[in-house]
């Protein structure tokens, strides 16, 4: 394994918050991998980076990720020991995960993704993969990774941070998100179960992914007196951004699956 793997946060949208290293390191790569969402739609990462660099000397591959909900900790950390006691034969090709109890579709997708990452590297090419936001969070990317790493442990890979979409949308709402000893939770909007203790206990919260459940989220924030302390940031960084410090002015059409509401009491 010769070549070397590098995954770079592009940040939220602005392509002017990708860092100088990132865009030392995709101009050095010679292969760029790009998750996307549909089959036939194409890649937002790819997309924010060229509008900055050049990419037409690059092996482009878009790796199809179905939106799917995600797996829990627990359950990722099931697939993995499974995974890493399965094989690691890298030579003969990827082995047949599709057998294992926590198979699917997706599966088979990072399945086929993983052995094209691979066969680069073998070949002595760098390949960079991009992700929007940050690579350590909230990122289909790991769940990538923990094939990698368990069909090659050795592999060579460098994780390239970037600008999340939350420091992104507190700055551009002109948010603080902690001072001194405040408390910060982050959740994903569509785990509503803790979602008022979570408000009680905690001095920020961070509402990821809101589209689908913001009626919700407003009526409770409204029972719990704390409708006038949320903002709402959708499409942060990109063309069509839109802030709203009173989120009772929000329509549905405002919302998106980049929409997140930031309470800060």
């Amino acid at each position: 394994m010769t070549g070397k793997l590098n995954v770079i946060g592009v940040g939220p949208g602005d392509p002017e918050l990708l860092t100088l290293k990132a865009v030392r390191i995709i101009r050095e790569s010679q292969v760029i991998c790009v998750p996307k969402g549909r089959e036939e739609g194409s890649s937002l990462a790819l997309s924010i980076v060229q509008k900055i660099i050049n990419l037409n000397d690059k092996e482009i591959i878009e790796a199809y990720f179905p939106m799917r909900k995600t797996r829990t900790s627990t359950e990722v950390q099931k697939c993995r020991s499974a995974e890493v006691k399965t094989s690691d034969d890298v030579t003969s090709g990827l082995p047949d995960f599709r057998s294992s109890a926590l198979s699917s579709d997706l599966d088979a997708k990072w399945n086929q993704t993983a052995e094209t990452i691979l066969n680069k590297l073998k070949a002595g090419r760098n390949v960079a993969f991009l992700t929007l936001g940050d690579p350590s969070f909230y990122s289909t990317f790991y769940y990538l990774y923990n094939k990698l790493v368990a069909l090659h442990p050795d592999l060579n890979i460098e994780i390239i941070p970037g600008v999340s979409s939350i420091n992104a949308s507190a700055a551009r709402a002109k948010i603080s998100l902690g001072l001194g000893d405040d408390g910060i939770a982050i959740l994903p909007a569509n785990y509503m179960n803790n979602l008022k203790s979570t408000l009680e206990a905690f001095d920020t919260v961070v509402l990821m992914k809101v589209h689908k459940a913001f009626d919700q989220i407003v009526d409770l924030l409204q029972e719990m007196n704390l409708i006038n302390k949320a903002a709402c940031i959708s499409q942060a960084g990109m063309e069509d951004e839109k802030i709203f410090k009173n989120i009772k002015d929000v329509k549905q059409e405002d919302l998106s699956y980049f929409s997140m509401v930031i309470v800060r009491k």
